[in-house]
């Protein structure tokens, strides 16, 4: 069993979801229930699933998770691109986020890739 902590892709999940829940605060009120809830959800999906992917068994298993970790942020980078389009948030915070996001998605593809390729070396 992995300890999720150690992993530097979990720590920068975690770092993104704190990000995302300081920057819907300063979304309207009315979007409470609709974007807002919809960023901290699959905000929150990131490190989590990596979390969980951890705890399994087979390195499959750990890849199927980091890959819904992997959906979890390509999620929530639409969203903020809609947040961008609306002009509900200034366009420099939403693009830090989503260079953030970026290199999360590159982590989690790397660490994808390389459990493919153990697999396919049959290690």
């Amino acid at each position: 069993m992995r300890n999720f902590r150690e992993l530097t892709v979990w720590q920068k999940g975690f770092e993104v979801t704190k990000k995302v829940y300081d920057l819907v605060n300063s979304l309207p009120t009315e979007e409470k229930y609709g974007l807002r809830s919809q960023l901290t959800r699959a905000s929150v999906a990131i490190p989590s699933n990596i979390a969980e992917g951890t705890s399994r068994s087979s390195d499959q298993e750990f890849r199927y998770f980091l890959e819904v970790s992997l959906g979890s942020c390509f999620e929530i980078e639409t969203q903020l691109l809609l947040v961008k389009e609306q002009n509900w948030i200034e366009s420099e915070k939403i693009e830090s986020l989503i260079s953030d996001i970026t290199e999360v998605q590159k982590m989690l593809g790397s660490l994808i890739y390389k459990l493919k390729q153990t697999k396919a070396n049959g290690y």
